[in-house]
């Protein structure tokens, strides 16, 4: 959906800011239905045509980057030393001609750095991010317990006494082993560990869903105080962790909190890359100790996100999923939800998506998973599931991205088409086989695929064998066939997998887990595949390809200025592939103070 074409001269945060609070006080947070279909209706025209979008008008750019190595993502998968933009937009890739440039016109030189265009993750959870208690910590790229220490000081220096520091998710102990001969490789950081990094700010680190946790002295003594128990070195198991997150958010958040963590969520993101979310929702939160980290009131888990939006203080591009999660076959809820909730509403920084990445509750026959597959189909939506089961033996125990297939197959018998014209999507799927893609290929579904197994540890043979999942290389190998499968790349952060792209990156190019054992065999891709999962493919996900996802003439101005050079450094720095420079919409979202800018 196109954004609102006025002017935008200059290159500010300031200017960025005045201008998305400017469009929110003008009218709703969310687009107007009426411009919404004068959009969709412009875009249906562009794709039935075959229509690029059209460049600017020709006057000078606002700003220019010379000196690089863009890597535009193209049909070519050209190279380039220099872009302009203009009114958020790209103007011109590839030459710039200086006696276009304008008075204001700002040059900046790359310095010779590595570019891609902003990373879309096509399947996350940053709304969850968001709604943390306490000041939100990621521990992704900690990769030690001395690593941890630092990061936990780092914050700790920026936030009041006495507050509490969280990590929820998004991080796993098996993170901290680049020296398996450590002993300290493989655990969580202890009580003792903690005190010396952060002695006067409560923390609370936890696994996954539920668990393992572990806390320091001023957690445990808050902890141990409401009845919760912690052992001597600060662990915490049982249901423990979850007891502990309930108290935690029953005593933290509010909206001013959730707000602060919002815009924590997004500067993080920025920091790596990530410019375009598309968020996969959370399990409806009970407000009991039975709650995971990855539930949350479905109904009103965006307002925080959607109030920093209105107050234009919005840096990253937000696309949102509904989940849905029902048991009766009658799908009532579904029924509403799809009546009374709108795809593909908004603008350029936040719109609504699908329903997902649950359509229902479970896929087996005793699931209402087919009547919702209908259900959706009838009523024109997208429809995105997961999948992280393998093929069962006997067959007559079908995994589950077979039940999704066929319950996708019936929809589309009953409404033909539709999951072609709709892009419907099955995620993760680890455990796919070629006869499965081949199936969901025939009727135009898709495919999201995550490196989450690269947290796994320790794999059983028979896990691994012929390969931990996901089959990058059969996938993307059948999507070079004559109507391909379509697939994209995710993180499914941060919530049992890192944000960090260029982890996930480093998972599918290698097949290497946290541990440093080979998991994935014969399924590894190359960094330029991955990367074009990761942006050009990723805008076709979002059904903007005419908008996200390439350098090119006329598309949004989003793209990120690397550390190193991705193409070209060790498999291992991979993963510590940084943004210096992230901009969205022709604005810096991140400067890493590498770059002059001043022009």
């Amino acid at each position: 959906m196109a954004p609102d074409n006025g002017k935008q001269r200059g290159f500010s945060r300031r200017k960025f800011i005045k201008s998305a609070a400017a469009a929110a006080a003008s009218g709703t947070l969310l687009a107007s239905s009426a411009r919404a279909a004068k959009e969709h209706d412009s875009r249906e025209h562009e794709e039935k045509h075959g229509e690029r979008p059209r460049p600017p008008s020709d006057d000078a750019p606002d700003i220019v980057f010379v000196n690089g190595k863009i890597h535009t993502m193209d049909d070519e998968n050209t190279v380039v030393s220099a872009v302009s933009i203009r009114d958020g937009r790209f103007a011109e890739v590839g030459h710039t001609s200086r006696g276009r440039h304008g008075h204001d016109t700002k040059v900046i030189d790359l310095r010779g750095r590595t570019v891609v265009p902003g990373i879309i993750d096509n399947h996350n959870h940053i709304v969850l991010m968001g709604n943390r208690p306490g000041f939100h910590t990621p521990l992704e790229n900690a990769y030690s317990i001395p690593d941890v220490q630092a990061i936990y000081a780092e914050r700790a220096a920026g936030i009041p006494r006495d507050a509490w520091i969280t990590t929820i998710g998004g991080f796993h102990s098996n993170h901290i082993y680049a020296n398996p001969s450590d002993p300290t490789s493989g655990r969580l950081p202890t009580r003792a560990e903690l005190d010396i990094a952060v002695p006067n700010n409560p923390v609370f680190i936890e696994v996954g869903f539920t668990g393992p946790a572990t806390t320091n002295s001023a957690g445990k003594s808050l902890f141990e105080n409401q009845g919760i128990t912690v052992a001597e070195n600060g662990s915490m198991t049982g249901n423990n962790p979850s007891r502990a997150l309930l108290y935690l958010r029953q005593t933290l958040l509010n909206p001013a909190s959730r707000r602060r963590a919002v815009i924590d969520a997004m500067n993080y993101a920025a920091t790596v890359g990530v410019t375009t979310h598309l968020d996969q929702g959370a399990f409806q939160a009970t407000n009991t100790a039975a709650d995971g980290a990855a539930h949350e009131d479905n109904f009103t888990m965006h307002i925080p996100f959607l109030e920093v939006y209105g107050q234009g203080k919005g840096i990253v591009r937000l696309r949102i999923n509904f989940l849905h999660m029902e048991s009766d076959q009658a799908t009532p809820e579904l029924v509403q939800r799809l009546k009374n909730a709108f795809q593909f509403l908004g603008n350029d920084m936040v719109k609504t998506g699908a329903i997902g990445e649950f359509i229902a509750a479970g896929t087996s026959a005793a699931s209402p998973f087919v009547a919702a597959a209908k259900r959706v189909a009838a009523a024109g939506w997208r429809a995105e599931v997961h999948s992280l089961g393998r093929r069962n033996t006997p067959a007559s125990n079908p995994a589950d991205f077979e039940l999704e297939i066929m319950g996708f197959e019936a929809a589309n018998l009953d409404f033909p088409g539709v999951v072609r014209e709709r892009r419907w999507v099955i995620a993760h799927v680890p455990g796919i086989t070629q006869e499965w893609i081949d199936r969901l290929q025939k009727i135009g579904g898709n495919l999201s695929l995550t490196g989450w197994q690269y947290l796994a540890g320790n794999l059983p043979a028979s896990t691994v064998a012929p390969y931990a999942g996901p089959p990058f290389r059969m996938i993307v190998d059948s999507g070079r066939r004559p109507d391909g499968i379509h697939a994209g790349m995710s993180s499914d952060g941060m919530q049992i997998a890192p944000m960090n792209p260029w982890i996930h990156m480093y998972f599918a190019t290698t097949g290497i887990n946290a541990r440093n054992v080979l998991i994935n065999p014969g399924q590894q891709i190359t960094r330029q595949e991955v990367l074009s999962l990761y942006t050009r493919q990723n805008g076709w996900f979002l059904r903007e390809e005419d908008q996200l996802g390439t350098i090119e003439s006329g598309k949004l101005a989003d793209f990120v200025v690397l550390n190193s050079d991705y193409f070209a450094v060790p498999n291992e720095d991979l993963k510590k592939i940084r943004s210096v420079l992230t901009v969205v919409g022709g604005n810096v979202v991140y400067d890493g103070g590498v770059l002059d800018l001043r022009g």
